[in-house]
């Protein structure tokens, strides 16, 4: 549980993922949640098994993004390391999101007249603080210049989001 908090307190950018050593095990829940949490949201969205399949998409993609930027650095041993810090923020935004599908359905069944502008906002605002999570964790794992980091930050959001996103519209 320690380990957890640690993860999560990447979240609010403390704590360094170079210090965080995850057991194998630890990452794969780390992975089922993800996969789980990710086909609830898809599942609110579209139908569960188009999102199943996106968010299989989406994990494939995180897989194949995380090991061409490592072999490409020659930093593969800090693959469970990089992998486990986006995955377990990822998770929390994901959380997040679930939360805010929730609470606009409420407010759909309420008849709270923003209640699109408010669920649009608050996805906006996850994605942002997503982009400046991973930013981080690359920063601090890497030593990258912060721009650097945030042009890899939206690469990998775009990989993992847009690419399986294109798939699925085919």
């Amino acid at each position: 549980m320690s380990l957890l908090i640690k993860y999560l307190a990447l979240c609010w950018f403390r704590n360094d993922p170079a210090d965080l050593i995850p057991s194998t095990s630890f990452m794969w829940k780390t992975v089922v949640f993800y996969l789980v949490s990710g086909i609830i949201v898809e599942s609110l969205i579209a139908d569960p098994a188009d999102g199943t399949l996106e968010v299989l998409l989406r994990t494939i993609m995180a897989f194949t993004s995380i090991s061409v930027l490592l072999l490409t650095i020659k930093k593969w041993p800090r693959f469970n390391q990089l992998f486990t810090a986006i995955f377990i923020c990822e998770n929390f935004i994901m959380t997040l999101a679930i939360i805010t599908e929730a609470m606009y359905f409420l407010m759909v069944m309420k008849h709270y007249e923003y209640a699109e502008e408010l669920s649009i906002g608050l996805g906006v605002l996850l994605v942002g603080w997503y982009l400046a999570i991973v930013s981080y964790i690359l920063r601090q794992l890497f030593m990258f210049r912060m721009s650097i980091s945030i042009i890899f930050a939206f690469s990998y959001f775009v990989l993992t989001y847009g690419i399986p996103m294109m798939f699925m519209d085919m």
